[in-house]
């Protein structure tokens, strides 16, 4: 992690140095900001270009706190806590039970079943990757349905379609023509999975984001445009921040 100051004030950043760069950019994430520049780039420059987007950063830095404030924390995973799921908050309901291993299912909220011996200190951490297993195994379900759905019909035909943890994108279409989705989106609504799974598939036939690119997501998806305002206004609350409860 870097340190670029304005005044007093201290902001912490990533830098990341790429042979590939050709010259430098940044990026947002919810919680930071990157700064990826060519390998050769000299402390001197990198600080030219901090300097010359001083007002994007403060700005951006300002957002980010916002957004984080509005982030859902979950403290505990216990009965009565509540996670974002499809663009609403849904209720977790635990209950042990004699099976061993953590089970989850949803009606109307989370209904997890955790082993009746599984220990206080182990509880949350077992309990949330279990959550988020059966999460990423929803979307790239959801995600799969999507692209029978919309693939031959259109001739989009990608590789496959893999979720992945990502920190920069919702999702990316490579050249070997295998879909790469954030597993974040099983937070939005359904719609909105859907745009973006549609959005990927159609870099099989457009590589940028031309005119042409948005007229073909427009055949697919006639309403793509509300669907992507709400990612861009919401993307927030795409997830949950983990808190330690204050003793």
């Amino acid at each position: 992690m870097a340190v670029y100051r304005i005044g007093s004030q201290e902001i912490v950043y990533t830098l990341r140095r790429s042979p590939k760069a050709r010259r430098a950019s940044l990026s947002v994430t919810p919680k930071s900001f990157e700064l990826l520049v060519p390998d050769s780039a000299t402390d001197e420059q990198i600080s030219a270009v901090l300097d010359r987007r001083r007002a994007w950063i403060i700005k951006t830095v300002q957002h980010m706190a916002e957004r984080a404030k509005a982030q859902t924390r979950v403290y505990q995973f216990v009965t009565g806590a509540k996670i974002p799921y499809r663009g609403r908050m849904a209720r977790l309901t635990i209950e042990p039970f004699d099976g061993s291993l953590v089970e989850v299912s949803f009606r109307n909220g989370f209904q997890i079943h955790k082993p009746v011996d599984l220990s206080p200190e182990s509880s949350d951490t077992i309990i949330e990757s279990a959550l988020r297993l059966w999460l990423k195994r929803r979307v790239r379900d959801d995600a799969r349905d999507f692209v029978r759905k919309h693939g031959e019909r259109h001739g989009l035909k990608p590789r496959g379609v893999v979720i992945k943890e990502q920190k920069h994108m919702w999702g990316s279409c490579g050249q070997d023509r295998q879909i790469n989705l954030n597993w974040h989106l099983i937070f939005a609504p359904k719609p909105v999975l859907e745009y973006a799974v549609v959005h990927e598939m159609c870099h099989l036939k457009h590589r940028n984001h031309e005119p042409e690119f948005w007229d073909f997501v427009g055949r697919v998806l006639p309403d793509w445009q509300e669907r992507k305002a709400w990612l861009d206004k919401n993307e927030h609350m795409l997830g949950w921040e983990k808190v330690k409860p204050v003793a």
